[in-house]
């Protein structure tokens, strides 16, 4: 089962590359077909076959020649193996399709924040109405109910706590953190929402504090937050539950 979910996940990887570069420039995703960013050539099916096209291609494109970005053979493989993880934590269950749908629609968040510094609200309000449905659909599919209300305190508390930043520090945090948190918070619950934040800005912090040794990035840069914010998601999904609880147990032995 695993090798056809990672070819399932490679192949949605390639459609994520298209939305990546298309969605903050406003074009539709789905018109006109795929072509090269470079000289505008419309590419055949045999030049998209997710990773596999690049390596033939050697990196470059068939008609002018020019570097093809290794970054799009890289998203076709994270969103392949995310898919592995979910299928391993979840199985092929309710849960897996709703959380393979997060975790790419989270990569292409965290990679037009990364390149464009915006979060595009639709994606957001995409989070939003999944997790709705998802939660809504659960209560019949899986036969219990998937805590409403402990979403509703992930919800408020992780969108309140950024919006309080956002405030404090007279806009470092922009408007688009606060939304894609708060969003999250709904699906993590009011616990996990907690530790999501923590691991933000721990990942942030460790991120940026390298960024400026290695001289990368200038005390005055800006760096995007979104990317550490969907890094500590994916932590806090697949090993929040065990995190949570060490720490409590070294309290309570």
């Amino acid at each position: 089962m695993y090798i056809p979910v990672f070819i399932m996940g490679i192949t949605i990887g390639s459609f994520l590359n298209v939305c990546i570069y298309r969605i903050p420039r406003g074009e539709s995703i789905v018109s006109p077909p795929s072509r090269c960013t470079r000289c505008s050539h419309s590419l055949a099916w045999y030049d998209l076959m997710p990773i596999l096209s690049y390596i033939f291609l050697k990196g470059k494109c068939r008609y002018c020649g020019e570097g093809i970005s290794p970054r799009y053979p890289i998203i076709e493989a994270l969103n392949g193996v995310l898919y592995l993880f979910v299928l391993y934590y979840f199985g092929l269950s309710f849960e897996f399709y709703f959380y393979c749908f997060m975790a790419s629609i989270l990569i292409v968040i965290c990679l037009i924040d990364y390149y464009e510094r915006i979060i595009p609200d639709g994606l957001v309000l995409a989070i939003l109405a999944a997790t709705v449905l998802y939660k809504g659909l659960g209560n019949f599919i899986l036969g219990t109910p998937l805590l409403f209300r402990d979403s509703i305190y992930g919800f408020l508390s992780g969108g309140l706590f950024f919006l309080f930043i956002a405030v404090v520090s007279k806009g470092a945090m922009g408007g688009g953190d606060i939304k894609l948190t708060a969003a999250l918070g709904l699906i993590l619950g009011f616990k996990k929402t907690v530790l999501n934040i923590l691991l933000s800005f721990i990942i942030g912090a460790l991120v940026s504090l390298y960024l400026l040794i290695s001289g990368r990035k200038g005390r005055k840069d800006e760096i995007p937050f979104g990317p550490f914010i969907n890094i500590s998601f994916f932590i806090t999904l697949f090993f929040g539950d065990g995190i949570i609880y060490r720490y409590l147990q070294s309290f309570t032995g």
